[in-house]
């Protein structure tokens, strides 16, 4: 597993869709909203929790279509299948790969671009917590998403369509999770909610996915 995992780093990397592309289009959503929304810094620290969480919902999108994409196009996806290892910990693995290439990079960076939207001073600590539990659920709920599209022509789109409903919650409570500290109210509830979406959907969505994957790989 340990191997799969390194590779998937490896051709995240390579093939673009790994650290630069989410962080570029994550840094480009933040910088543009002040152009849009004008300098009132009240505006923007009112919208900031909702809007850093947005840039990063979007940036994760970007790269589920290769998760299982390229294994497909040269037949190793099969090779996993049949391999003696679960295929469930595979799609596991992957999932993992996917949140340390996107996930992680966007957490880290996202308290650096609240700056550029007047984040209250309370709420980088939250911010950073939130994307922390958060996008874990953001990387397995795409990996289902991916799964159901494997094979698929130009099955980005669709993707997209299918995985963005299953996000809305997980977008919800992290932004709120983010508005409450920062005007330092009770937290309580909305971490424990994305806590629970992230552990729900990781300990149910890699059996779904695998067998998604087993019906397209017929």
């Amino acid at each position: 597993m340990l191997a799969l995992f390194t590779r998937d780093l490896r051709l995240a990397i390579r093939a673009g869709g790994g650290f630069g592309l989410a962080l570029a289009f994550f840094l480009i959503v933040t910088a543009l909203v002040p152009f849009g929304v004008g300098p009132d810094t009240g505006v923007l620290t009112r919208i900031a929790p909702g809007i850093l969480w947005v840039g990063a919902l979007l940036a994760c999108l970007l790269s589920l279509d290769r998760i299982f994409a390229l294994d497909y196009e040269d037949g190793s996806l099969d090779l996993l299948a049949t391999a003696p290892i679960p295929l469930e910990a595979v799609v596991a693995t992957k999932a993992a790969a996917h949140w340390v290439t996107t996930g992680l990079p966007l957490t880290l960076a996202a308290p650096l671009l609240g700056v550029l939207l007047n984040l209250a001073p309370g709420g980088y600590l939250w911010l950073t917590i939130s994307l922390a539990a958060g996008t874990p659920a953001l990387s397995i709920i795409g990996t289902f998403g991916a799964a159901l599209t494997v094979g698929l022509k130009r099955g980005g789109l669709l993707l997209s369509l299918l995985v963005l409903p299953l996000y809305v919650p997980t977008l919800i409570f992290g932004a709120e999770l983010t508005r409450r500290g920062a005007e330092g109210q009770a937290v309580e509830t909305p971490l424990a909610l994305i806590a629970g979406i992230t552990l729900g959907a990781a300990a149910l969505l890699p059996f779904a996915a695998a067998a998604a994957l087993r019906v397209n790989l017929r």
